[in-house]
């Protein structure tokens, strides 16, 4: 988790602050030695991998960093807040994000 500053030490750390598959692509490459298709390819196929799971309806946690979580969330009537009119919320599944205390600590250093 760490090598995951060092990502964006270049011209763009200024222009944004946002982490992206490219950034982390390019630490694979860096830290692996594998060629930039190959850390591409890693990357993409390990959020491929999460994303399948999380559509299978499977939580996904990530040992030190921390758990995407699925719920179902029951239908419910929502209110129009110009017109006060109530309008009925279809059934959904949501997806929410709990850092691991790991996280929590470093974020909060």
């Amino acid at each position: 988790m760490a090598d995951l500053g060092i990502a964006r030490l270049g011209k763009e750390a200024d222009a944004a602050n946002t982490l992206t598959r490219a950034d982390l692509a390019d630490v694979v490459h860096r830290r692996l030695g594998l060629s930039r298709a190959e850390s591409a390819s890693v990357v993409e196929r390990v959020l491929h991998h999460m994303c399948n799971a999380l559509a299978q309806g499977k939580n996904v946690k990530v040992s030190g960093f921390g758990t995407f979580i699925l719920r179902n969330k029951g239908q419910r009537v929502g209110r129009n807040p110009k017109t006060g009119v109530e309008v009925p919320i279809a059934p959904r599944r949501v997806m929410t994000f709990r850092a691991s205390q790991i996280m929590r600590d470093r974020i909060a250093r």
